[in-house]
């Protein structure tokens, strides 16, 4: 991830503009007159050979002739001039060029060289960094920057925007300014050559002005690096974004159910979620949910009560949350009973509540509390008509304390305009959520729940390897390397079974059979009644042919149905290779649930795991959820409660319910399959069936394919907890474990850096607080194992600590972009030093870095704290005191050298 070099990009203290233009409505022109008309304060350089001045500036005919590097170049001249620009704003020391010239993907210069890889090329050793080519610029208010030819400029506040539509740019400022939004930064990435949204998103989710960060994206180009600036960003701001593309792009060209459902928009979907971020469904709302996040109440479920006085608002709002995935609350027999006394007879008697238009200001008030106090919902829409009976104001100004003191966040929506105005703005000024229509108020409520478990995702760390029983992992691979071996794309029905089966997933007896005479000989042995299906490599759904008879219950019955099969094959599939038959018992389950549970590979995001509702039909009915690997029990679970299906599994009427605990087992089974088999290229786990008593494969599909990537895990978009990280030592009368960190551990960590003197702390972080905001605790705990490592040692713990482990020290290691250094830190509790702890975790470290090629570990130690001088001293670090500060630099090379730690 690379966040270097940003700031010379959105805080220069001087800029270029190459290419800058006297001719009205050029480019050129409008940067110029941009910049100087937002206040920037520092120089501003045109430069252009074919003018003296421009906009009154002195212009120069080269970048060589300008007076020093500028810290910012803004280009705006013809493709065939830009990697030699580069190449000299680089060499003169410039660290940050935007490039708004259109037309250089795809450009070549007069030798067939493209442009843009030889831009990069240019910018490389100088580690100069491009924000485009192809884009209309950026904004930072707060600074008077604005490095754009957008025609609107905007004021300073707290969003981030982020947009890779340029034709967006002027229109969202436009509609901005006239609400009254200010932006932090307005950035166009334009064709993201190098600087992307991961960059960005990294740099504005550190950026203490920015509150929240908003997104509009087409495609992306790194998903793991977008998903890991993400995740990181979102643990401590909002991150809303709009995708275009929902609609689908045409029938992929995949050969199990599981490819064909998981299209790219789901898989986006399951990326947001997983990162927890927030997807919209356009720009208006957008800018809706930024405000809603950041000011409105946390909802801790789905179940909403409306109360309204005009029916056909509470209509409206009722149709909004049936659509958008909101539940209506169902009152209570007791909260129906307190209405009762309050409301007229021709009350609704149902949610939404109607208290009829000529409610008084009293009954608004009282019919408030009850609802406020019903437990049967997670949050109250309050929807006012303007009516002529009472004044809006009146009745805001009476509801105000009670919405605030109700035990249910309420929202307010204010229907109306003008005879509302001083109504929504007294709820609005209490803190109130306020809305101006049903539809809004209604999305805002469903934003904030979906945001809420989105969140709960992104704290969930499955591990790299699964508890106990463990799969077995060499016969599997076993399986899958002899099957590309002897040249199979797709497993036969026995080698799938056995697939499943080696993870512990049930599946039905299976015979092959390569004839007749051998399929029956094999049901004699299973004992009737059988299934009897086709075996064919080029037939992937055996129901297109009429390859599966169920329920036979004779030899005689067998043989008319396999020659009858056979026959079918030939004539609807001549070119299809038939190698026989499989033989099943049939497996008699009258009140069991047919399900999919299986994985495809997105070119994006890698793969990915889909669930929904199984059988022949199940394109046509469509019913899924999509997923991201890694997954673990709770994962699994959230899965399963995005599909339709998870209701009927619930159980109904005399059908039980099924086997939740079975059913999530099958999807950690499968995440792990992804994780340990990178040959794995689809599967179909279809029908797996399941009720009360657990779940069974009854049939599955699945292709393999060569690949040259060593671990299974290095194509997750989303690396799992490292599980095989861990390490145990003996400690004291017992034992210690050296871990990654993972976010679970917030209490603990808070527990430990609360047990450090206030000295020890000093000497960490340079600072004697003891103390530590939630979002720094989270930040600190719930880490991206793929851009930052933290171990902790963690002992049993003493008695009043219920035996729960304690937290005894921790070492944490920050790579930069080009993994070529680490920064570290280590802390041991206070009464635990002199004890070779602090050893063993910067071997553990220097360990892991040196197996992930980091080039060096680097450090700064206050002059004073000898303990970690003398540490360092004996693991091989290099000390450099320039006697400049207080602090020493600490250095040890990693890949130059076979020496230091071991272990």
């Amino acid at each position: 991830m690379s966040t270097r070099n940003l700031e010379y990009l959105f805080a220069p203290r001087s800029v270029a503009v190459i290419g800058a233009s006297e001719r009205p409505a050029s480019v050129g022109y409008t940067v110029m007159r941009n910049l100087l008309a937002d206040g920037f304060e520092g120089p501003i350089w045109p430069v252009n050979p074919k003018y003296a001045q421009v906009a009154g500036r002195q212009a120069y005919a080269s970048v060589k002739e300008l007076p020093q590097a500028p810290e910012l170049a803004v280009i705006c001249t013809p493709p065939p001039t830009l990697p030699g620009l580069i190449e000299e704003l680089g060499g003169r020391g410039s660290r940050a060029a935007v490039v708004l010239t259109a037309g250089v993907d795809g450009a070549a210069d007069r030798k067939g060289r493209h442009i843009t890889e030889r831009m990069l090329q240019a910018a490389q050793p100088h580690l100069l960094r491009i924000l485009g080519p192809n884009c209309v610029g950026f904004l930072v208010p707060g600074l008077g920057l604005n490095a754009s030819f957008a025609r609107i400029s905007t004021v300073s506040g707290p969003l981030a925007f982020v947009s890779q539509s340029g034709a967006l740019v002027t229109a969202v400022l436009d509609w901005a300014n006239s609400r009254g939004i200010g932006f932090s930064h307005f950035i166009s990435v334009g064709d993201r050559l190098d600087v992307d949204f991961g960059d960005l998103i990294d740099y504005l989710g550190s950026d203490p002005h920015t509150r929240a960060i908003l997104l509009y994206v087409e495609s992306i180009k790194t998903p793991r690096k977008f998903l890991s600036a993400a995740r990181a960003a979102a643990r401590n701001k909002p991150v809303i974004v709009v995708k275009t593309g929902r609609a689908p792009e045409g029938a992929r060209a995949a050969a199990t159910h599981s490819g064909v459902l998981a299209g790219a928009d789901d898989v986006f979907d399951a990326a947001i979620r997983r990162a927890g971020m927030l997807r919209v469904e356009n720009l208006l709302d957008l800018f809706v949910a930024v405000e809603t996040l950041a000011r409105g109440p946390r909802f801790e479920g789905d179940r909403l009560l409306i109360v309204t006085n005009g029916g056909g608002a509470g209509v409206l709002a009722a149709d909004a949350a049936a659509l958008g995935g909101a539940r209506l609350a169902e009152l209570s027999a007791q909260t129906i009973a307190r209405l009762d006394a309050l409301l007229p007879p021709t009350w609704s008697r149902a949610n939404p509540v109607d208290i009829v238009g000529d409610a008084p200001v009293e009954r608004y008030v009282e019919t408030l509390k009850v609802l406020g106090d019903a437990t049967e919902a997670d949050a109250v829409l309050f929807i006012h008509a303007p009516s002529a009976i009472v004044p809006a104001d009146a009745i805001a100004e009476a509801c105000v304390p009670v919405a605030q003191q109700a035990s249910r966040p309420v929202l307010s929506c204010w229907l109306g305009a003008a005879s509302v105005q001083d109504a929504w703005r007294r709820f609005a000024q209490a803190g109130i959520a306020s809305y101006y229509t049903p539809e809004e108020a209604v999305r805002a409520f469903v934003h904030s729940v979906t945001y809420r478990r989105n969140q709960e995702q992104l704290l969930q760390a499955p591990p790299s390897a699964g508890d106990e029983p463990a799969p077995d992992r060499s016969r599997a691979r076993g399986l899958l390397r002899a099957a590309l071996a002897a040249g199979q794309q797709w497993l036969n029905e026995a080698q799938a079974r056995e697939l499943l089966a080696t993870y512990g997933i049930p599946v039905v007896e299976t015979r092959s059979a390569p004839s007749v005479y051998s399929a029956r000989a094999a049901a004699e042995s299973i004992g009737y009644p059988v299934a009897l299906k086709l075996a064919s490599p080029d037939i992937s759904h055996k129901s297109d042919v009429r390859g599966v008879v169920l329920d036979i219950e004779s030899a005689d019955e067998l043989r008319t149905a396999a020659v009858a099969m056979l026959r079918r094959a030939r004539e609807l599939r001549p070119e299809a290779r038939l190698e026989g038959f499989v033989v099943q018992p049939m497996v008699r389950r009258p009140k069991a649930f047919e399900l999919l549970v299986g994985m495809a590979s997105d070119p994006q995001f890698g793969p990915v795991i889909v669930f929904g509702h199984g059988g022949t039909a199940v394109e046509i009915v469509g019913d899924r959820a999509v997923a991201l690997p890694p997954l673990n029990t709770a994962l699994a679970r959230e899965v399963v409660s995005r599909t339709r299906i998870a209701r009927l599994l619930a159980g109904y009427r005399d059908r039980p319910a099924a086997n939740l605990a079975a059913i999530c087992d099958v999807l950690v089974a499968v995440s792990q399959m992804v994780i340990d088999l990178p040959e794995l290229a689809e599967l179909d786990i279809n029908p797996l069936l399941t009720d009360e008593s657990g779940v069974i494969a009854l049939d599955a599909r699945v292709r393999v394919a060569r690949q040259d990537i060593a671990r299974g895990e290095a194509r997750l978009a989303i690396r799992p907890y490292p599980r095989e990280l861990e390490e145990t030592f003996a400690w004291d009368d017992g034992q210690m474990l050296l871990r990654p960190i993972r976010p679970d551990d917030g209490e603990r960590h808070l527990a430990f850096l609360q047990r450090l003197d206030p000295e020890d702390i000093r000497m960490r972080v340079f600072s004697s607080r003891r103390s530590i905001a939630p979002s720094e605790l989270a930040r600190l705990t719930q880490i991206d194992y793929e851009r930052e490592m933290a171990f902790i040692a963690t002992i049993a713990g003493a008695d009043g600590t219920d035996g729960q482990p304690e937290t005894i020290g921790t070492v944490r290691a920050v790579t930069d972009a080009d993994n070529a250094r680490a920064e570290f830190g280590i802390v041991v509790r206070s009464d635990l030093k002199g004890r070779s702890l602090g050893f063993l975790l910067m071997n553990k470290m220097i360990r892991y870095c040196r197996s992930r090629g980091t080039g060096e570990l680097v450090g700064d130690v206050l002059r004073e704290n000898t303990g970690m001088l003398k540490l360092a001293r004996a693991l091989g670090f290099q000390i450099t005191d320039d006697h400049q500060n207080d602090f020493v630099n600490i250095r040890l090379p990693l890949r130059e050298t076979a020496q230091g730690a071991s272990g």
